[in-house]
């Protein structure tokens, strides 16, 4: 197997191949030598059988050197036709091989060069020849042929030399895409892993803190902290496993590979906002929401962003801000749906654009931004409306703006 391969990586040079023309052709050049001949014929002589060998041999160099190539072969056929008188050929075999690689290989000025002069020749040579319209017009036309299908390999390689360039380009573009998909959907599934941990553990944190208290003052309060901490885990495992069974795609189904399958549940939604807001009131925080405008029907992956700018913003007010109070509202907009998050906390200095290389920071109100942004909309974070506490407003185009509204 190794032994075929190297002969066609043998084969497949140049010059491999221009050697295997010249002795193909040397073939056919040999025959009238060594068929038999009639009496009257010129005689088959070694000298005439060597200058035709030479006359070939050039066939070996012509893509180097289309044209030092093809005046060796007129060289050696004039000397042929002045000094023998041998064997004949039915056809200039390695001449016209010779013109065909000139049309395929050279330049249009050394292309229009090379025609007038070998016109030049061939008029020559049939007028010291026979004389005749006949082979005028035949060696015309054969040279012509020659020089058509080299111009014609010409297209048909730079037509090939364009498909395959342009499938690379498209090879390319289609890789580069997929990298940016590939990070788009990191970025998008580290949000969603940072949104729902650090909300559940923001919340079982607070109320693992108020549970020593609420043993030591109200037992009953610590059974029920106890309680929000475990549902409140089940949730944040719940769609952990949901995440992870979306990224699951490779492999055997779960049935077969022996394992639970992961629960396939659909994004959250706004209808879900009231049950988040329950479960941040269990951690002693006053939780007051609102919706105003005209209620319609928004696409899931807006909810789902709605959702969760939600709850990083309330995930921010337990970790940060200290406050007692913290108000949800929504505004539908005819093309907007506005979502404000305020709090009667110690408040933050607004989020600073991340400076490559540096250590980050505030991931939660960067990822408000990214999601704002996948919408076509707008975040803004700081003080509360009478500079107290922290506000996060984020606006979210829900509509495109129609042409000449």
């Amino acid at each position: 197997m190794i032994r075929a391969r190297g002969d066609r990586i043998r084969w497949a040079d140049p010059r491999w191949r221009d050697l295997g023309l010249a002795l193909l052709v040397q073939v056919a050049t040999t025959i009238p030598f060594v068929v038999p001949r009639d009496p009257h014929d010129s005689p088959a002589t070694w000298p005439a059988y060597l200058l035709t060998t030479l006359g070939n041999l050039p066939l070996v160099w012509r893509r180097r050197a289309p044209v030092a190539a093809i005046f060796g072969m007129v060289a050696a056929g004039t000397l042929y036709t002045l000094a023998l008188d041998g064997p004949g050929q039915p056809l200039p075999y390695a001449p016209l091989i010779g013109v065909y690689t000139m049309a395929l290989l050279c330049p249009a000025r050394v292309r229009i060069t090379m025609g007038v002069t070998l016109t030049v020749l061939i008029l020559v040579s049939v007028a010291l020849n026979t004389g005749t319209a006949r082979e005028l017009l035949f060696a015309l036309f054969v040279f012509a042929a020659a020089y058509a299908l080299g111009r014609l390999q010409y297209t048909r390689q730079a037509y090939t030399e364009a498909v395959e360039a342009r499938a690379a380009e498209l090879e390319r573009a289609n890789r580069i895409e997929a990298e940016q998909a590939a990070a788009r959907e990191r970025a998008r599934i580290a949000r969603e892993m940072h949104d729902v941990l650090s909300h559940a553990v923001s919340i079982m944190i607070v109320q693992a803190e108020a549970g020593p208290v609420a043993v030591r003052r109200a037992p009953e309060r610590a059974e029920a902290a106890f309680d929000a901490i475990a549902e409140t885990g089940r949730d944040a495992m719940a769609q952990l496993r949901t995440m992870l069974g979306v990224l699951r795609t490779d492999g055997p189904p779960a049935h077969e590979a022996g394992r639970e399958a992961a629960p396939r549940s659909p994004q959250p939604r706004i209808g879900e906002l009231p049950a988040l807001l329950e479960r941040v009131r269990g951690s002693g925080l006053e939780v007051s929401y609102e919706r105003t405008g005209v209620v319609r029907a928004l696409p899931a992956a807006l909810e789902a962003t709605v959702h969760r700018v939600v709850q990083e913003a309330l995930t921010n007010v337990l970790k940060h801000a200290g406050a007692s109070a913290v108000s949800v509202r929504l505004e539908d907009g005819p093309r907007t749906l506005t979502v404000t998050v305020t709090d009667d906390g110690r408040g933050r200095a607004p989020v600073r654009a991340p400076v490559p290389g540096a250590a980050s920071g505030g991931h939660g109100l960067i990822g408000i931004r990214e999601r704002a942004a996948a919408h076509g909309g707008t975040a803004e974070f700081g003080p509360g409306p009478v500079g107290l506490g922290f506000s996060v407003r984020v606006v979210l185009v829900t509509s495109p703006l129609e042409v000449g509204s």
